[in-house]
Order: C-alpha cells, then sequence, then structure tokens
C-alpha cells in the first residue's frame, strides 16, 4: 500500500503561482510513475503532470505546458507540482497519484487507470 498526501492548495489571483506537494509513504518503492490530476466541478478527473522516478522523464496535459513543473524528491518521497501564469479555469481540487505498473513506454502514464493509489486532494481555486 502506498499513502498519498497533498497539501499546498489555496486561493489565489489569476497570474499568480503555487506550488503543490505529494508526500508518499508505505510501500514507496513499487512507485514508478507520479501524477497529477484535477479535477474541476461538474467535470471528469483530468491528468495534469507526471514524472517517471527512475528517468525523471515528464509529461504535461497540452493546457499546463509551460506553465506547470512537476518534479521530484526521492529522498523524500516528494513530488511537487509547481504553477505558475495560474488561470481561472485551473480552478480544481488537484489529485496526486502513484503507480506501480511497468510499461514499455519512455514515458509516465497519463490516464486515470493507469494509477493506482490517490491522495485525498488539495483544492486550489484561481479567481479573475
Amino acid at each position: 500500500q502506498v499513502q498519498l498526501v497533498e497539501s499546498g492548495g489555496g486561493l489565489l489571483q489569476a497570474g499568480g503561482s503555487l506550488r503543490l506537494s505529494c508526500a508518499a509513504s508505505g510501500r514507496t518503492f513499487g512507485s514508478r510513475d507520479m501524477g497529477w490530476f484535477r479535477q474541476a466541478p461538474g467535470l471528469e478527473r483530468e491528468f495534469v503532470a507526471a514524472i517517471r522516478w527512475s528517468s525523471s522523464i515528464t509529461n504535461y496535459a497540452e493546457s499546463v505546458k509551460g506553465r506547470f513543473t512537476i518534479s521530484g524528491d526521492n529522498a523524500k518521497n516528494t513530488v511537487y507540482l509547481q504553477m505558475n501564469s495560474l488561470k481561472p479555469e485551473d480552478t480544481a481540487v488537484y489529485y496526486c497519484a502513484a503507480s506501480i505498473r511497468y510499461s514499455v513506454s519512455s514515458y509516465p502514464y497519463t490516464t486515470r487507470d493507469a494509477y493506482d493509489y490517490w491522495g485525498q486532494g488539495t483544492q486550489v481555486t484561481v479567481s479573475s
């Protein structure tokens, strides 16, 4: 089992920056990919960014490329999501997720069903 705890959410104005953190505990050695997803009211949970622990290769949704950066600290078992130039449409609950699956691709998973463990989420609200 892997436990994930997100933190860092909040309320801010458009154009601002925020850094989310996701601390992993438990059987973390089995985690291969770490991802961030978000869910706005009335919408499905969507992929935001992901990173592969072994190579640090990253993947991003088109909507956040150039604005968000995912990074990981292996020593701390923590993944970060640095969010810059935030827009009102970035408002959502942000979830951290961990995947223990092998992949033939060099890039981390971008789909929800590839992730096995999820955090409880942290709210990000961006006002215009």
